[in-house]
């Protein structure tokens, strides 16, 4: 089985060449991404050149770009089995850990096998609460427990390739799109600990905290949109509903059958973006909306009658803890991409 590294890099340093030396030693095949670094980082380039398959273009395009390059040179190139394995270019990845990856998947082929990194006090601390974040989220959203969803050493098998090439995002998003996507096709995702390296405190990282953590969660920041819009039609309503009317179920249903039928055409058409028959997806909301409302309904009148919660504060604590539940149920089933129009 032929064993391919993909390194993407962005204006390197040094630290790209002794990688690729250290690796070469090894006698892996090795693809280098040069994704837009400029004139000023062919020297670089040019010291590793002879030992690499180099893919240049002049436009930085993103990490997910670079790497889903490279799969569509392997899959041109490499007709029999093979495993790729993926290293971030800035000294992170021992290769000995890229090798553990690497028998790993010898013997689970259909896997995708992760380099988790256990977080220490020498985690720089922007590292720490960004791992930390994205685990939660990542872990709220896909029901997955993943330690790790941001390591950049991974690898897997050819029997992936197709997979691997069809996920969206061209910039950080996609290493997420990826695991998020990989439960959906019945893809087992494994950890394997790997020695935890940040050089200089992780100075080289090209992550920008507040653009690239905005495309990794774009859906759950739409969705998160579109529901504050939803809950303030809900809430206002059932605020003036509540004026006039004293029962709580009349006016909690009269408000949600509003701001439901609001959500569903936002959710379906700006967050989800979905191509589901416009009567499928929306008989599927119905019976969704109609168990939401009974759930916020009962829960809504325990906290009021039974617990004897001011009505209007209880109405924020249901719709909170009703949240997560509802975009899981919408992304996973409702909207789903890929179904029938």
């Amino acid at each position: 089985m032929k064993e391919v590294i993909v390194i993407p890099s962005y204006e390197p340093d040094e630290k790209l060449i002794d990688l690729v030396y250290n690796i070469d030693k090894k006698k892996f095949d090795i693809v280098v991404i040069d994704d837009g670094s400029g004139k000023d980082y062919q020297n670089i380039y040019q010291m590793i050149k002879n030992h690499v398959h180099l893919i240049s273009y002049e436009t930085n395009m993103g990490k997910g770009h670079a790497l889903k390059k490279a799969y569509s040179y392997i899959k041109e190139h490499y007709q029999d089995d093979y495993l790729v394995i993926t290293m971030d270019s800035d000294g992170q990845h021992r290769i000995e850990d890229a090798i553990k990856l690497a028998e790993y998947i010898k013997k689970h082929p259909k896997d995708l096998v992760l380099g988790m990194r256990k977080r220490s006090g020498k985690t720089p601390l922007r590292s720490r609460i960004g791992n930390g974040i994205t685990k939660l989220v990542f872990r709220l959203v896909s029901h997955q427990n993943i330690y790790d969803t941001q390591t950049g050493l991974r690898c897997f098998s050819n029997k992936l390739m197709d997979f691997m090439l069809n996920i969206e995002g061209n910039r950080y998003e996609y290493e997420m799109n990826v695991l998020l996507n990989a439960s959906k096709n019945n893809i087992k995702v494994h950890e394997i600990e790997i020695e935890t390296i940040y050089i200089d405190n992780n100075s080289g990282s090209h992550f920008n905290a507040i653009k690239d953590s905005i495309r990794i969660y774009k859906d759950i920041l739409k969705f998160s949109l579109s529901s504050i819009i939803s809950f303030l039609i809900d809430y206002s309503l059932f605020s003036i509903l509540s004026i006039w009317i004293k029962n709580i179920t009349i006016c909690n249903v009269s408000a949600r059958i509003v701001s439901a039928t609001v959500n569903y055409s936002l959710n379906r058409k700006y967050v989800f973006k979905s191509n589901r028959s416009i009567y499928k997806s929306f008989a599927s909301y119905v019976i969704l909306a109609i168990c939401i409302l009974s759930l916020n309904t009962i829960l809504l009148n325990v906290l009021v009658n039974t617990f004897g919660i001011n009505k209007f504060i209880s109405k924020i604590i249901v719709e909170v803890i009703l949240f997560i539940f509802n975009y899981f149920i919408q992304k996973k089933l409702i909207f789903k991409k890929g179904d029938d129009k």
